[in-house]
């Protein structure tokens, strides 16, 4: 188990314009993704260093982005003027977080502009829709080329700033936040409002820069 990404909902002007405006802040190349015809959104990927990546995402008007939860806590936030939605984690066999959490988790997909087929399966949208300090499980297929060797990068995930409760955290994982990761440090404030992900800081080759 380990932190996979961290995920940013499109402000007002609309997927690319904030997808570049955070990739010239951290000094990387954005690239497309693709759309996700099962949440109704479709993303833009700034990858990282150590398999990780930024994705920034925008709901669509389509009838899925209503139906699913992806889809809706998109269309929250992206309304609410857009911002970090959350965090990810990534694990082997996602059988076995259905197992504690007692939900199963669903199939998603998007093909890249190159036709290259991405498919995982996700768990725990819904606990992030309730309480936005939660991240959600991806459980990558087998064979599929992670999202983050879109372009090579020398960026990293320094620490992550989560209004909430460690304790509240570590009981939805099962172990705590700080086991996902060996180098992300995990600082914790009391929220004042709704509690989520407030702040990253990314170590770049020209120094740390805190979005």
């Amino acid at each position: 188990m380990r932190v996979d990404h961290v995920v940013y909902a499109a402000e007002h002007d609309g997927l690319e314009s904030t997808a570049q405006r955070l990739a010239k802040q951290i000094g990387v190349e954005p690239v497309y993704g693709g759309v996700h015809p099962r949440f109704g959104t479709r993303n833009m990927i700034l990858p990282l260093a150590h398999e990780r990546y930024l994705e920034v995402v925008e709901v669509l008007e389509h009838p899925a982005a209503d139906k699913a939860p992806f889809g809706q806590v998109v269309r929250a936030r992206s309304e609410a003027g857009g911002g970090w939605l959350g965090w990810v984690v990534r694990v082997d066999d996602i059988t076995l977080v259905e197992e504690r959490l007692g939900r199963p988790a669903i199939a998603g997909s998007r093909h890249r502009p190159d036709g290259v087929e991405l498919r995982w399966r996700q768990l725990g949208v819904k606990g992030l829709q309730n309480d936005p300090q939660l991240p959600f499980f991806v459980e990558w297929a087998d064979g599929v080329p992670h999202p983050s060797e879109a372009a090579p990068s020398e960026v990293t995930i320094e620490s992550l700033l989560i209004a909430g409760d460690p304790c509240r955290v570590q009981d939805w994982l099962g172990l705590p936040a700080d086991k996902t990761s060996s180098v992300i440090d995990f600082t914790w404030v009391a929220p004042h409002g709704t509690p989520g992900l407030l702040a990253v800081t990314f170590a770049t080759p020209e120094g740390d820069v805190t979005i």
